[in-house]
């Protein structure tokens, strides 16, 4: 009788989740902790300091995503080359493309060079548009709004509270943006290694003064640094990459416009909320002010 009192005791204190929400990046975790609240459970896939692009399909994705009620993805097809493989191998039909249990982020505002042709001679585009929305604050705001009405639909009964969340998300965003906006004034704009942090200088009023990657996925190429230092000396900027892209192309590129090089997350640690978000987006707008 003891064990058994012992054990029914273990299963009321386990915590009852509303939802099971599995999200692609710690940027997409952030926004399901802040918008779902206690309810919810996150399990993030990639880690922050990898490449969402690249990464392969493990058994603990499968068995993550084999439970989830939603996956929450950044979509417009930075995932394509890893997660519908392994939704299909979950075999999970409330988390397909098309259903209530699947969202993808960039889906939800418009996006940065939108249309552009499937052509493997310009690199690994994105047909939709630029998919690292992540780094505009704004976006990540209004998808924080569409993400509660998501909610909403698959926990009816906690709806309010997300709308809630959403609405204090969006209003701690606007109450920092002044200050974003004041610290990048006079920025002169920078080179990243990818066009992961376009959105975040467009946010600024900042320019996207060239990118080390020839066209997208192809790595820098001595002849392509030297172009753009060609093209960019006399101005004033700097350049900035992620911890997992490479820096020796930075490096260059910087001795030789005499201009200061910044590794800067693309996304917040695992397990963020928005503070740590909110910390990212001022170690990019430090960067990005550096003379």
């Amino acid at each position: 009788m003891k064990v058994l009192l012992f054990f029914l005791a273990l299963l009321i204190a386990l915590p009852t989740w509303a939802l099971d929400v599995v999200a692609t990046t710690s940027s997409m975790g952030m926004l399901a902790r802040e918008v779902g609240g206690p309810p919810v459970k996150v399990t993030e896939l990639a880690a922050p300091e990898r490449d969402a692009h690249m990464l392969q399909a493990r058994p603990s994705m499968l068995r993550a995503l084999r439970d989830a009620q939603l996956v929450v993805a950044v979509g417009a097809e930075l995932e394509v080359g890893w997660l519908p493989a392994a939704i299909r191998s979950a075999a999970n039909p409330v988390i397909l493309p098309g259903r209530p249990g699947y969202f993808e982020a960039a889906a939800q505002v418009p996006l940065l060079d939108a249309g552009q042709a499937a052509d493997r001679a310009h690199g690994d585009v994105h047909p939709a548009g630029n998919p690292h929305v992540n780094l505009d604050p704004q976006r990540m705001a209004t998808i924080a709004k569409a993400l509660a009405e998501r909610f909403a639909r698959l926990d009816a009964a906690n709806a309010a509270a997300y709308r809630e969340r959403a609405e204090r998300y969006a209003a701690a965003t606007d109450a920092r943006t002044p200050e974003w906006k004041r610290k990048a004034a006079g920025g002169s704009g920078a080179v990243l290694y990818h066009q992961d942090g376009a959105y975040l200088l467009a946010f600024l009023g900042q320019p996207l003064l060239g990118t080390l990657e020839p066209v997208p996925g192809v790595p820098p190429t001595a002849a392509h640094i030297e172009g753009l230092a060609t093209r960019l000396k006399g101005r004033r900027g700097v350049v900035l990459h992620t911890p997992y892209q490479p820096s020796a192309g930075a490096e260059k590129l910087a001795g030789l416009l005499a201009w200061k090089s910044g590794i800067v997350p693309l996304d917040p640690p695992s397990g963020a909320g928005a503070e740590q978000y909110f910390a990212l987006l001022d170690r990019w707008i430090e960067a990005l002010a550096a003379k």
